[in-house]
């Protein structure tokens, strides 16, 4: 389910569209949802991070969720270099909405910090990266 099509879609304060899909964003959540058939790779995410820094500054803790409501493809390691250009992301999610896009969430589990990233429904992801951004927050 598209982030516009759920009850969220009321929260939504910002949306964006670029040449990699649809950015969305939330107080302290971006919803990415990829077109389909991209390759998302450190060369061409530019301006995905320019508006996430633009939206969050460099200091706003905050987290992202991508929901797969497209079939994608993300260069793996090109992880640990994403997260070097977002040193205040805090929370990571990966909705699946059927077998395969469960399991490349949980594949991508495999090369991110935190756990527990994957999720086949929107409300769970956003309700998970929410809670974490509160607790770090909590914690400054």
């Amino acid at each position: 389910m598209k982030i516009k099509d759920s009850d969220i879609r009321k929260h939504i304060l910002k949306s964006i569209k670029n040449e990699l899909g649809y950015m969305h964003f939330l107080n302290h959540i971006a919803v990415i949802e990829f077109n389909e058939g991209v390759h998302v790779e450190l060369n061409n995410t530019k301006a995905l991070f320019n508006e996430l820094k633009t939206y969050f500054g460099i200091k706003k803790p905050f987290g992202v969720v991508a929901n797969r409501v497209n079939s994608y493809s993300i260069k793996l390691l090109d992880i640990p270099a994403f997260r070097a250009q977002i040193t205040n992301l805090r929370a990571y999610a990966v909705v699946g909405h059927d077998p395969a896009g469960i399991m490349n969430a949980a594949i991508e589990s495999n090369f991110c910090l935190s756990d527990d990233i994957g999720f086949d429904n929107i409300y769970e992801a956003i309700d998970s990266v929410n809670n974490k951004i509160k607790q770090r927050i909590i914690a400054i």
